[in-house]
């Protein structure tokens, strides 16, 4: 483990100098000339623009073949750490984190709701891939291909073991997130997780101030936190959560049986593995019955009540689309004109490009009306959808299962293979297994 923490920096520096490397080949803008000179369309297109992309895939498919031999078949969490390293570097600060996977579900919603929008072969492959080899191997991509997941893991120090309703409870965010970044690609307005990705700055040496102190936020959590970003706000871990859960071949603690030695139960910073449960005794069928009525009225409610939410404050919502915005500030302005008057009122720059278009302020009402309709609809669809969440925790919460071996829970581990240096038990190595039992 001190190996991950000595190349912490290093890491760094390589980046820095690829950054400073690729520098040096600058690409300069089109010149522009005071004469109503045109310049000339190219014939051949750009060298290698389209390579790059497709070599980019092809990285990724290799990259997530290594780590998944590595993590199913070698069982080596070095090898993980290195295959970290190099995404940092690849996929960081060389690709500056794009194409990202985590991004590209919002180019899916985007392409789904918006006809015009043709989405790129390249983007299409990021956001599928590692979904595939999520479906087959578990998250074997968020256990060292994420350049945003692997760049917190090597800042995991002394992670601190956060109590279950808390996660439980923190767990939630990233759907809410999902939902909230669907809404907002499928109709246009915004690529939120783009826009707020807290790493993405970092790679490029380009964010503004406020995003690099998030980002430091984060990395300064991942010291005690293990990865507060991948496990509490990441919504693309959403739909890896739920492929990874019926993963068949999912990496294991041991190569063979658990011999319940309990080395490895703080051995997760994630705090995924599911330790066996002591009791025995199974529910009864009157408590079972119980709790499913419990839970078949809950739910319901909870669905209906968030879809009420959501359609309340869908203007509220909308409101992030700048075309509704700019709709509200001129009706603001027609049925407020005292605003105008006032010596310290400055219109702002929006209006003031607006009017000068000479687009009709009734056409504008229009669209912002239409953008309202499918908020609305967006809305509600998003309430109940965190409606459900709410009622499927609450529901796993009062689940149990009864299970003899500590075993990773396939939706939450990460596949960081951190808890198999902790088990003794070696294909190699019967003789230590008999004397441990």
């Amino acid at each position: 483990m001190k190996i991950q923490y000595k190349n912490t920096i290093l890491v760094f520096i390589i980046g820095l100098i690829l950054i400073a490397f690729d520098a040096q080949s600058q690409r300069f803008p089109k010149p522009e000339f005071e004469s109503e000179y045109v310049q000339a369309q190219t014939q051949i297109p750009i060298p290698r623009v389209d390579a790059l992309e497709y070599l980019d895939v092809l990285v990724l498919i290799l990259a997530l073949s290594v780590i998944t031999w590595l993590i199913l078949k070698k069982r080596s969490r070095i090898g993980v750490f290195w295959i970290s390293i190099f995404s940092i570097i690849y996929f960081g600060f060389y690709r500056e984190g794009c194409v990202c996977s985590v991004g590209s579900l919002q180019n899916i919603a985007l392409a789904l709701f918006n006809p015009g929008y043709k989405i790129p072969l390249t983007v299409l492959a990021f956001f599928i891939i590692p979904l595939l080899f999520s479906l087959f191997f578990g998250r074997t991509f968020c256990a060292g291909v994420c350049p945003l997941g692997a760049i917190q893991d090597i800042f995991i120090w002394k992670p601190m073991k956060l109590s279950t309703w808390i996660q439980k409870l923190l767990g939630l965010i990233p759907f809410i997130y999902l939902g909230l970044a669907i809404l907002y690609a499928a109709t246009s307005t915004d690529f939120i997780i783009c826009r707020y990705d807290p790493f993405i700055g970092f790679y490029r040496i380009n964010a503004e101030f406020s995003m690099y102190v998030l980002g430091g936020i984060f990395l300064a959590i991942s010291i005690f936190i293990a990865r507060p970003y991948c496990r509490f706000f990441c919504p693309y871990g959403v739909l890896l959560n739920w492929f990874s859960r019926i993963s068949k071949y999912h990496m294991t603690i041991t190569p063979t049986s658990c011999i319940q030695c309990k080395l490895c139960e703080n051995s997760c910073p994630f705090g995924a593995i599911d330790i066996p449960d002591s009791v025995k005794l199974k529910e009864t069928r009157k408590d079972t019955k119980k709790r499913f009525i419990t839970l078949s009225i809950i739910i319901p409610v909870l669905i209906l009540l968030g879809t009420w939410t959501g359609y309340q404050f869908h203007e509220n919502l909308a409101l992030v689309n700048p075309k509704v915005r700019l709709a509200y500030n001129i009706y603001d302005q027609e049925t407020n004109p005292n605003i105008i008057t006032d010596p310290q009122y400055i219109e702002p720059i929006e209006i003031e490009a607006f009017r000068s278009s000479g687009q009709p302020v009734t056409q504008l009402y229009s669209e912002a009306n239409e953008l309202l309709n499918k908020f609305k609809i967006g809305g509600m669809l998003l309430g109940g959808f965190i409606g459900l969440i709410f009622g499927l925790t609450l529901a796993s919460l009062s689940t149990f299962r009864y299970r003899e071996d500590y075993e990773p829970n396939k939706g939450n581990c990460l596949s960081c293979a951190r808890c198999m240096d902790f088990c003794p038990v070696g294909d190699e190595n019967e003789l230590l297994v008999k004397d441990l039992k």
